[in-house]
């Protein structure tokens, strides 16, 4: 007798829900100023962090109802042990269509081929400075010549896209966001600007917001932003290119434009933890359950049932709106 079909991710909105973030570790080798607070923050045990295996089974569950992209966070998920034969094994499962990683690019130099041969081909890359001392005053360490090693190395070895997350920070690389459009004039890289979003605890001003039209407004001095058209895989992003341009650049304004309205995806913590928002404290625990076998099914259902309780829009939307409690790095971005 044929199996019957698993539900498929559609919410009570009727948003298709088939973007699968997954962070496979909290742990990171930067410490950014709007990420990670003065103090020490609490690191996950070994074991309360989900093993390649579990995140794989997990995977193989939403993929049975739907996901068909996935993209690997952290933290810093390079930092990982056995990171390249799990990245590996989720890039050969059947039915997923993209799989990608984001890195902060510390380690990409001397990894990129074992990135590559792993069957990743799009990596995002966070920067959000093009100068070293600034580079360092934003992460804590002096390494921007590293990462931009890793990100010539990349485009060496034809990863495509690449592209480069830069939260835009009020008074601290606000004169450099035409630098960074200039980027794609010349080199066939995809630039995406990121309005600065009040996750967890901070050293930076979660009221210093540079907001998508004011990016805009500075880099119409390279010339007219001209629309591209969206595809399938697309994220959040409104994307442009400039006038004879190799590359692109695009915004997300999760503030001034959100864009709940047409929000495909869900998060898998390294913990284990199910969030259907980025900026929403709720989750559910699928860890609990799969250690106790649960079955599949059973599993299946909590995230349906995840799933259609995601929120028509995320909590900054609403008037009574509070920043997000848990930190970046425990959620994956």
């Amino acid at each position: 007798m044929k199996s019957k079909t698993p539900p498929q991710l559609i919410d009570r909105h009727n948003r298709h829900l088939n973007y699968l973030r997954v962070s496979v570790t909290d742990r990171c080798n930067l410490r950014c100023l709007y990420c990670v607070p003065s103090g020490r923050i609490p690191k996950l045990k070994h074991e309360e962090i989900l093993s390649y295996e579990e995140i794989l089974r997990l995977v193989r569950i939403g993929v049975g109802m739907g996901i068909c992209k996935v993209r690997v966070t952290g933290g810093e998920p390079l930092v990982r042990k056995g990171i390249y034969p799990f990245l590996e094994r989720l890039s050969a499962m059947e039915a997923l269509e993209d799989v990608s990683l984001t890195t902060n690019g510390v380690l990409l130099r001397k990894n990129t081929r074992r990135i590559k041969s792993s069957g990743i081909r799009r990596i995002n890359i966070s920067l959000d400075s093009l100068k070293r001392k600034r580079f360092a005053q934003i992460t804590g360490y002096d390494l921007f010549n590293r990462v931009w090693a890793g990100i010539e190395k990349a485009l060496e070895l034809g990863f495509d896209p690449i592209k480069i997350n830069v939260v835009a920070l009020k008074g601290i690389n606000e004169d450099e966001l035409v630098d960074f459009g200039r980027l794609t004039l010349t080199l066939p890289i995809h630039v995406r600007f990121i309005e600065y979003m009040p996750i967890g605890s901070s050293r930076f001003d979660p009221h210093s917001h540079l907001l998508t039209d004011q990016i805009k407004q500075h880099l119409r001095q390279l010339g007219e932003l001209i629309p591209i058209k969206q595809t399938n895989f697309d994220g959040p992003a409104q994307r442009f290119h400039l006038p004879g341009a190799r590359g692109e650049v695009g915004f997300i304004s999760a503030l001034s434009h959100h864009f709940c309205d047409r929000c495909n995806r869900l998060r898998l913590t390294a913990s284990g933890h199910l969030r259907t928002c980025l900026l929403s404290d709720r989750h559910v625990d699928l860890k609990t359950p799969l250690r106790e076998g649960k079955s599949d099914t059973h599993l299946a259902k909590m995230i349906l049932q995840a799933a259609r309780h995601k929120q028509a829009v995320h909590g900054l939307c609403q008037s009574s709106a509070r920043g997000v409690n848990s930190q970046m790095s425990a959620i994956g971005g």
